[in-house]
C-alpha cells in the first residue's frame, strides 16, 4: 500500500543512533546515509522507512495519531524492539504484550527521541 513512510528529526546524528539500534530487531538495514535524511530498508529490498530533517528547515514536529507500525516476526522481535529502544533513549508508551484487536495482535509503543510515536507487532500465531 504505501511506497515509503518519512517521520521528522531535530538531530539526524541522535536519531542514527536511535534507529541504527532498534531496526536491526526487525530485519531492518541501513540503506541510506545522507545529510538530510537516512534510510532503512529490509535486505535486498527498497528503502521503505525514512527519519530526515524537514525540507521546509522548520523543526521537525510530531504528529498527534501518527503511528508507524513495523510488521515484527515474532513475539521475540516486538520484545528485542521494545528493548533496545528504551535502552537508546525511547521512551516506553505501551508496553509489549497482547491488545484486543485480534487474538494474535502483540504490540509494543515507543517514542522515539524526538518523540515520533512507533510500533512493533506480530499478529501471527506464531507462539510466545
Amino acid at each position: 500500500m504505501f511506497l515509503y513512510i518519512t517521520i521528522g528529526t531535530n538531530d539526524l546524528a541522535r536519531a542514527k543512533r536511535f534507529y541504527d539500534a532498534v531496526m536491526p530487531t526487525l530485519g531492518f538495514e541501513s540503506g541510506a546515509e545522507l545529510d538530510e535524511e537516512i534510510g532503512f530498508r529490509k535486505p535486498g529490498e527498497r528503502i521503505r522507512f525514512w527519519v530526515t530533517r524537514p525540507f521546509d528547515g522548520r523543526p521537525a514536529t510530531v504528529g498527534n495519531g501518527s503511528m508507524p507500525a513495523f510488521d515484527a516476526a515474532d513475539r521475540a522481535a516486538v520484545d528485542a524492539f521494545h528493548r533496545a529502544a528504551l535502552q537508546n533513549g525511547g521512551t516506553d508508551e505501551g508496553a509489549p504484550g497482547l491488545r484486543p484487536y485480534s487474538p494474535h495482535f502483540y504490540a509494543c509503543y515507543v517514542r522515539d527521541p524526538d518523540g515520533n510515536k512507533i510500533s512493533a507487532v506480530c499478529d501471527r500465531d506464531v507462539g510466545s
